[in-house]
C-alpha cells in the first residue's frame, strides 16, 4: 500500500492486529498493494492534527499466493460489499429501536424523580 496517499488508513488494535487499508475502497489487494494507475492516489502532505503513535509498525505479512485474478478479487469483494448493505438497514433499524427503548427508560425514570 501507497503509505504517503492520503487515502491511506490504519488501525491498530487492542490484540495487536493491524489494519492497512484505502478509505475509498479502490485497493482489491490491500492490505498489500494498491493499483499502480490508481486514479484516486494523492499525495498526503500534512499530518496536521494526527496523534503519531510511537510503537514500532509491524511489516506487513508475505503476500498470499492466488491464482485468482485481481478481476475476480474485485467481483468478490462488491459481491461482499452488496451483501453487507442488503443487511445494513435492518440492524440500523435494530439498533434505533433499541436506542429508543433505553431513552423510553430514562425518560420514566426522570418523571420518577421529578414529583
Amino acid at each position: 500500500m501507497r503509505e504517503e496517499c492520503k487515502h491511506f488508513q490504519s488501525r491498530t488494535y487492542a490484540n495487536g492486529e493491524a489494519a492497512r487499508f484505502c478509505v475509498l475502497g479502490l485497493a482489491p489487494d490491500q492490505p498489500w498493494s494498491c493499483p499502480d494507475d490508481c486514479i484516486a492516489y494523492e499525495r498526503r502532505f500534512a499530518d496536521v492534527g494526527w496523534a503519531h503513535g510511537s510503537l514500532v509498525k509491524k511489516p506487513v505479512e508475505k503476500v498470499p499466493d492466488s491464482n485468482v485474478p485481481v478481476d475476480d478479487r474485485r467481483e468478490i469483494l462488491d459481491m461482499a460489499s452488496d451483501i453487507v448493505n442488503a443487511v445494513a438497514p435492518e440492524l440500523f433499524e435494530e439498533r434505533r429501536l433499541e436506542l429508543e427503548e433505553i431513552e423510553d427508560k430514562q425518560r420514566r425514570k426522570r418523571k420518577f424523580w421529578r414529583r
